[in-house]
């Protein structure tokens, strides 16, 4: 018996130390392997463009290759579900947006990961800002033309809906001003982009990212921005939130790992990030892109971010009453 209690204690004791050995490999040396970097969204979207530009700066910093890993399908609950299962070594990172993280968990019936219990935040990087457009046939020039146009022909305008945001937006529009306005839901912000252009539909509140060649030119009429702050990009835009007080959507972006992530790690990223955000050169080029960068300064504060922003999106969907699916 004694000698079965001595094997016992030896085994355990292998045990803790292959254990801890393990733990100080991927806490103290981190990293010392190539990073995945997954986007829930397909190659070319705006995350996908930031995902590239931070990536390679942040490999830069860490010394170490981030490699973006397009996982696009089921707005964002795909590449969700795949981060949250993935081992909590640092070496799989999530570049995502309020999609995942604020919206799905009000708009999916059965969501198969949790916003927060699932991921460890490591922080904000920014903000991709929406603006709401018009096909240049609309007689509207400002939101409360827009507004007093739509109640004038009610059912007779359409708004695109490509993703989250600019369903909710869309939704809280409609909701805020009362007016019958039409809902087209599509799969993707180019094809989205292309009819409002073609004036398939007449509304459509666009990302930046890939709208922002075309609001600059006379394909489309920019009539407002969604977040109540306005837009650093677009200064002379008036928010909505001027005309319907109260509106203020953000599209923010971030970086997350699988949950037990060690803080030793988390923190490297953070500090890596940074750098990378505080550099004028990358602001810069995620400008060229319709991008704000906006970083929380520590985990801690991002998480705080996330939380609020769960329970903001959550009155959002209730106050337009936009069913989940």
């Amino acid at each position: 018996m004694q000698r079965r209690q001595w094997w016992a204690t030896l085994a355990l004791t292998a045990i803790a130390t292959v254990t801890t050995a393990a733990y100080a490999s991927t806490a103290g040396n981190y990293p010392n392997a190539p990073i995945t970097m997954i986007v829930p969204f397909a190659a070319g979207s705006g995350t996908d463009a930031v995902a590239r530009a931070v990536g390679q700066k942040l490999g830069e910093r860490l010394q170490q290759p981030v490699i973006v890993d397009n996982r696009a399908g089921a707005n964002a609950q795909i590449a969700a579900g795949l981060v949250a299962k993935a081992k909590p070594d640092g070496y799989t990172l999530f570049m995502t947006t309020n999609t995942s993280h604020s919206a799905n968990p009000w708009l999916v019936k059965s969501l198969k990961y949790d916003p927060i219990k699932d991921f460890t935040p490591i922080a904000r990087v920014g903000e991709l800002p929406f603006a709401l457009a018009v096909h240049p046939s609309v007689p509207a020039d400002s939101v409360q033309a827009l507004i007093d146009y739509a109640k004038a022909n009610p059912g007779k305008l359409s708004y695109a809906t490509p993703n989250s945001t600019s369903l909710v937006a869309s939704e809280t529009l409609r909701f805020l001003s009362k007016t019958d306005i039409v809902g087209v839901p599509y799969k993707s912000s180019p094809q989205a982009l292309t009819d409002l252009m073609g004036n398939q539909v007449q509304m459509y509140v666009v990302d930046l990212g890939s709208g922002w060649s075309m609001l600059k030119t006379d394909r489309v009429r920019t009539l407002a921005v969604t977040a109540a702050k306005g837009s650093k990009i677009l200064p002379h835009v008036p928010p909505i939130g001027k005309t319907l007080p109260g509106f203020d959507i953000t599209s923010w972006n971030g970086i997350f790992a699988p949950a037990g992530t060690p803080p030793e790690v988390v923190n490297k990223i953070n500090g890596a990030l940074q750098a990378v955000l505080a550099d004028e050169a990358v602001q810069k080029q995620l400008e060229q892109i319709g991008f704000e960068v906006w970083p929380t300064k520590t985990p801690q504060e991002f998480a705080q971010y996330v939380s609020e922003q769960l329970a903001y999106w959550g009155r959002l969907v209730k106050q337009a009453d936009i069913p989940a699916q």
